[in-house]
């Protein structure tokens, strides 16, 4: 079952159930801290707003497989009921949509899609000791929390390898663009510090709001600082805008992108102005090009096909992080049943999962569980996205 709600004073419910049984109207289910019957997921994603580009890919993924499960019978015999909320990309409708989920007792809760949304959810998360599985990046999701997991990867690896990429190429100055919500906040600053020991400093930052569209201000600023690379640090369309803005404007440093940009939707509205750019991402949207022993390879090729068959597009590396966050969960429930503190202490000892976004190595200290190795770096030539062989 799959219920869909979008959050707000006025806004309807609609409940679209993917069982056998057909579609009807529900309300949210409280059967999570039982036994049997169903067992309950919570999803709060970005599907309005401007997370729309990482929210609505992320609940495609989670309805195609909650079907694909049930279909297979379930987890040990009991059917997924998964309800989706739209937090409207906005941080306290997530908070609302987590109490609720609260109040209900899901037995599990995955989102928001963006950092903001996410850390709005994560105080109720710990208080009420709930299980949640952000899909969000900054690493304050997940720093000192107990109940609070992430799949994708970790603003920090992210930096580090833009450190490794820049070290490499003997760029010693950075400019920095940066979105101004919660996913751009301390990008700047660790950044800084990751680069002190190559002798690589940002030598300016600028911002812009998660909507904007014009980057005309920002753009001159960086070209003044004459930064011999420059990090855009977003995601779509803002991060896409601002990458047709760097083109216009004649910026002749190299450009590069963060890992916000990986779906269809960057490379529609950037269009050429993405060709050269370069950014470190995940391995789904080079999935073809990978050598046949990369781990990750045969579970990317076959989410490629599943879900191009199921929606007749190509899915982003959004929806590769809701997959990996509904297989988490999927195998804790496998493995320990339903009861929340043990799905907590069964996740935080994950290692070894195999997912679209990494090969996961959780540990107390660590409830991302992915390192720098789980990005690639990619390019853009004739609107495509192509692997990067480093040397």
């Amino acid at each position: 079952m799959v219920q869909i709600r979008r959050r707000g004073a006025v806004a309807a419910m609609m409940a679209l159930t993917l069982a056998a049984a057909g579609c009807a109207e529900a309300d949210i289910g409280d059967s999570g801290s039982e036994d049997s019957g169903p067992i309950t997921i919570g999803a709060i994603l970005d599907i309005t707003g401007a997370g729309a580009s990482l929210g609505v890919p992320e609940r495609r993924a989670l309805e195609m497989l909650t079907e694909q499960a049930n279909e297979a019978g379930g987890v040990n015999g009991r059917q997924i009921e998964l309800i989706v909320v739209d937090n409207q990309s906005a941080e306290d409708e997530a908070a609302k949509a987590m109490n609720e989920m609260i109040s209900q007792n899901v037995d599990i809760v995955l989102g928001a899609s963006r950092t903001g949304p996410s850390l709005a959810m994560r105080g109720a998360a710990e208080a009420s000791q709930m299980p949640m599985i952000s899909l969000a990046a900054n690493v304050a999701i997940i720093e000192g929390t107990e109940w609070v997991f992430k799949t994708a990867q970790n603003d920090s690896v992210v930096l580090e390898n833009i450190i490794d990429y820049a070290h490499a190429n003997d760029w010693s100055t950075i400019g920095l663009l940066r979105d101004a919500s919660g996913f751009g906040e301390g990008v700047g600053e660790t950044l800084s510090e990751l680069g002190e020991p190559f002798g690589i400093s940002v030598v300016a930052e600028e911002r812009f709001a998660p909507d904007a569209t014009d980057f005309t201000a920002q753009m001159i600023n960086l070209r003044n600082a004459d930064a011999d690379m420059n990090l855009i640090w977003g995601i779509p369309p803002a991060a896409a805008l601002a990458q047709r803005a760097y083109r216009e404007l004649d910026l002749e440093a190299p450009v590069m992108q963060s890992h916000g940009i990986g779906n269809q939707v960057f490379l529609d509205t950037a269009g050429s102005a993405a060709d050269g750019l370069v950014a470190p991402l995940g391995r789904l949207l080079v999935a073809d090009q990978l050598p046949d022993s990369d781990p990750q390879k045969e579970i990317l090729i076959s989410f490629l096909a599943d879900y191009e068959q199921t929606y007749g597009e190509t899915p982003s590396t959004f929806a590769g992080h809701a997959w990996d966050a509904f297989y988490l969960a999927i195998e804790a429930f496998e493995a320990v049943g339903t009861d929340k503190q043990a799905v907590r202490d069964y996740l935080e000892q994950v290692s070894g999962f195999v997912g679209i976004t990494g090969v996961y190595e959780m540990t107390p200290e660590d409830h991302s569980g992915l390192s720098k190795d789980a990005l690639v770096f990619v390019t853009v030539s004739n609107g495509q996205w192509q692997l990067v062989e480093i040397s």
